[in-house]
Order: structure tokens, then C-alpha cells, then sequence
């Protein structure tokens, strides 16, 4: 188990936010600015990697689901790997080899498929670092695979010019596996800061609430604190990612001080950053929101970010994945520029740290199209107007779960290089499609339309 100083590392973050421009304070985080090149991403490839890929089943909650009695992954557990008491979820990690991962193998894949910026899972709720840390053992170069998979994957970035982000979801971790102290498991008693399974606390929690039950301690959240500060220090994410439970509102200390370091650190290397959240845990401009498997019904002002996978019941490899067709992910990619967002996407690698052959597909043909279509998707500003058509997206997290149901008569417009791209966001079986929004007198055109070129339907 490793041990460090908290009062040390605590001293060290007061220090850089004592000296530095940004202050642990909304008023001093105000004066933040999203940097010019976030204003050009459009595609992006989220990676959800780790241990969980081992057991491959249900999704990427089976370090929780496999000691609840309540889903079907508890039974499957005790049928394929035993007793919970004898083969707990750390059983796994020496399993998780990642023998076929190849850092650059991944990156030119993501490359091919247009994506202009990478953020992988640094760590999950599960607790397990994709990453070299002084604070814990439970790390992908101390166990496991016994490699630097973040780093690996940010020097992959680096040698193909592509933008590299870390995402991290460890505020969860305060309650994910507590679930496991209402079985005989092997998560029976306390463990102490540093070991996987801390503080597995049991309790019912609102995963959306932004107080009640459920605080996290502030040992916890200190934690927190440091570990998000150790990512940022060591591996130096030009996009730091939040999952949900940020918005805690015994958090908001906590964020204030992770926040100006991230900022005065990159103001010390002269790097432009951003930070990604959901829920309205950060007031809005002072980093980019981040809508989960959805949509934003208008266009937006400001920038945005929808974060969706391949597949709908799951973010990690399981050998239940139901893919989704790659043109309507295409649809969706186009209805989210349209309104000044961007995708990001997400890949579950298998285990050993191949991809399935569906995703791998999925990836080929968003790259053939894009391929095609790049100056109308990445040369391009949202137009005044959106869009125009009968099928309304609806707007919020959780949104994805079937396909919209675009017809022929729905459009999406993007403008760039004094022209107009207009997408059809389905094809017309007779060829011929019929744009409104740019007749005249209708109030968002008034030029003359000198040359129509045709590009590539979706």
C-alpha cells in the first residue's frame, strides 16, 4: 500500500493557486476564456478501458452490479467466477492483460475516422488508474497489464498530432461498490485510503441530487482533490473530463481549488485548457457543459459538448453490445455542430486491447464519409439557422436511446468559405429535396445563390 503526505500535497496545490492568476473562487474563475482551437473540434474518441473489460457483461457498472442481487450480472457472477467472498472484482485485475494494446494502433485508427481529439478514462468509478500514481497500488503499471496506458496513449497523440484529454470519474468511487456490504463479499470491512475498495460506503444514494444523502466525506473529497491534481501535473490534459456527481454540493470547495490549479498550471506552461462537466456543476463559461447520450434542441451561443457511445446498452466491451448504425451517429454528429457542439465518441476496447469488428466498422465508415465531407463538417461555423424540418430532437441527457427518425425534408446548415453546406439528413428516394429556409423572404437568406454543388448524401 503506498502512503503519502496529504498536508504535503495539499500545501503544494494552496501554493500554485496563492501564486497564480486563477484564485479558488467563482468571481477569479470567471475570467476564464474557452481557448480559440476548442472552437474548431467537432469529432472526438472517448475510450471507456479498463478492468471491467475483463468480465465483458452487462456494461461498464459490473464492479457494482456483480454484488447486487437486484440485476442479473450478481447471478451471472456467481455462476461464472464463484462465490463473492472468494472471487471479488479485484480477482480481475490480474486478468486484465492488454496484451494486443498498441497506443499507435489506436490513434491512427481514430485519425482515419476524422477524430481531431482523444479523451481516455484515467480512471472509472471502479477505482483502478489507467495510470502511474503515487497514491495508490490499485494502477495499471503496478497490476494488471503492468504499463502506462494513459501515457502511452498521450505520446501516441502527440506523434499523431492529435488532441490529447484525460477523463476522470472518481468522485463516484466514494459509494459505487458499497453496494457490496449487503452480501457476503469481499468488501466486509475498512480499508484504509489507497486500497481499491476504499471507502466502498453504503448508502442509497440520488445519483442526480446536488445534496443529501449520500455526502462524501471530506477525507474523500481531499482525496479527490489530490488525485485530479496528480493527473494534471503528471499527464498534462489539454481536456480534463468530469463524469456526473461533480455537482455534490459539499463539492463545490473542492472544485473551486482543483479548477485554479488546472488553470494556473496551464497558464505556467502556456498551455489553453478546458474543462468538460455535466450538470450544471460549473457556472456556465467558466468551462464547456457536457450533455450525456444527448442533445440540445436549439443552437447555442456558447460552446458544448454531447458525449455518446457506439453502442446503446453500454460503454465498455461486452459480448451483449447492441451497435448503432454509423449513418445515424453521422445524423446525430451533424445536428450537434449545427448548434455549436461537438462529439464525442466512444470505443470500448476488448480486454486485451483489440476492438470488436463492429465498432471497428462503425469507425471506417464515419471516416469514409467524413473523408468526403471534411471542409462542409471541419471548415465550417454554425450558421445562423440550425435547420429546418419536421423532426424535433429532444433535448437533455439520456436521450439516445432509439433512432430520431430524420426524414428527407429534414436539414442542417453549416456556413463557411462564403458558401452555405447543407445537409440532408436523409435521403429522398426520387433525388429531389426541397430547402425553405433559404427561398427568398424568408428572413434567414437574403443573398443570391450562385452555384449549388452537390458533396455526398448521408
Amino acid at each position: 500500500m503506498k502512503n503519502y503526505d496529504m498536508k504535503e500535497k495539499l500545501d503544494q496545490i494552496k501554493a500554485v493557486i496563492a501564486k497564480g492568476p486563477y484564485k479558488d473562487d467563482w468571481e477569479s474563475l470567471a475570467a476564464y476564456k474557452v481557448p480559440a482551437w476548442y472552437d474548431k473540434l467537432r469529432f472526438g474518441i472517448f475510450i471507456h478501458y479498463g478492468v471491467f473489460s475483463v468480465p465483458a457483461y452487462a456494461n461498464e457498472w459490473y464492479p457494482r452490479l456483480m454484488y447486487d442481487p437486484d440485476f442479473d450480472a450478481y447471478e451471472h457472477h456467481l455462476k461464472t467466477y464463484g462465490k463473492h467472498t472468494e472471487f471479488g472484482y479485484k480477482e480481475f485485475i490480474p486478468m486484465f492483460k492488454a496484451q494486443n494494446f498498441d497506443a499507435d494502433r489506436w490513434i491512427s485508427t481514430f485519425m482515419d475516422a476524422g477524430a481531431q481529439y482523444v479523451i481516455p478514462v484515467a480512471e472509472h468509478h471502479d477505482g483502478f488508474q489507467m495510470y502511474d500514481s503515487e497514491l495508490s497500488s490499485y494502477n495499471c503499471v503496478d497490476m494488471g497489464p503492468y504499463r502506462n496506458i494513459l501515457l502511452e496513449i498521450k505520446q501516441a497523440c502527440e506523434r499523431k498530432g492529435l488532441i490529447f484529454g484525460a477523463s476522470s470519474h472518481r468522485i463516484e468511487h466514494y459509494f459505487f461498490q458499497g453496494i457490496a456490504r449487503k452480501i457476503d463479499s469481499d468488501i466486509d470491512r475498512e480499508f484504509e485510503r489507497g486500497d481499491l475498495y476504499w471507502p466502498s460506503v453504503c448508502v442509497d444514494v440520488d445519483f442526480d441530487a446536488v445534496e443529501g444523502e449520500g455526502s462524501p466525506s471530506e477525507e474523500f473529497m481531499l482525496d479527490w482533490l489530490v488525485r485530479t491534481c496528480e493527473l494534471i501535473d503528471r499527464y498534462r490534459p489539454s481536456i480534463l473530463y468530469f463524469d456526473w456527481w461533480i455537482q455534490r454540493t459539499e463539492l463545490k470547495p473542492y472544485l473551486k481549488k482543483m479548477l485554479a490549479y488546472y488553470y494556473n498550471r496551464a497558464d505556467e506552461s502556456n498551455m489553453e485548457v478546458v474543462v468538460n462537466y455535466k450538470h450544471d456543476a460549473i457556472p456556465l463559461g467558466i468551462a464547456v457543459p457536457d450533455i450525456e447520450r444527448g442533445q440540445l434542441s436549439s443552437q447555442r451561443s456558447y460552446r458544448w459538448q454531447s458525449d455518446t457511445a457506439m453502442c446503446y446498452n453500454s460503454w465498455c466491451y461486452t459480448k451483449q453490445n447492441k451497435y448503432k448504425e454509423a449513418k445515424d451517429i453521422l445524423c446525430d454528429l451533424i445536428d450537434i455542430i449545427s448548434k455549436n457542439g461537438t462529439m464525442l465518441l466512444n470505443i470500448g476496447p476488448k480486454a486485451d486491447g483489440t476492438f470488436s469488428d463492429e465498432e471497428t466498422n462503425i469507425l471506417k465508415e464515419i471516416g469514409d464519409w467524413l473523408r468526403i465531407n471534411h471542409e462542409a463538417v471541419f471548415d465550417t461555423k454554425p450558421y445562423k439557422l440550425f435547420g429546418e424540418g419536421p423532426t424535433v430532437v429532444e433535448e437533455g441527457a439520456f436521450k439516445d436511446g432509439e433512432e430520431k427518425g430524420f426524414t428527407s425534408s429534414d436539414f442542417r446548415f453549416m456556413a463557411g468559405k462564403g458558401c452555405i453546406y447543407i445537409f440532408a439528413m436523409r435521403a429522398d428516394e426520387n433525388g429531389k429535396y426541397t430547402v425553405r429556409s433559404l427561398a427568398k423572404k424568408q428572413g434567414a437568406f437574403n443573398c443570391r445563390i450562385e452555384k449549388i454543388t452537390t458533396l455526398f448524401g448521408i
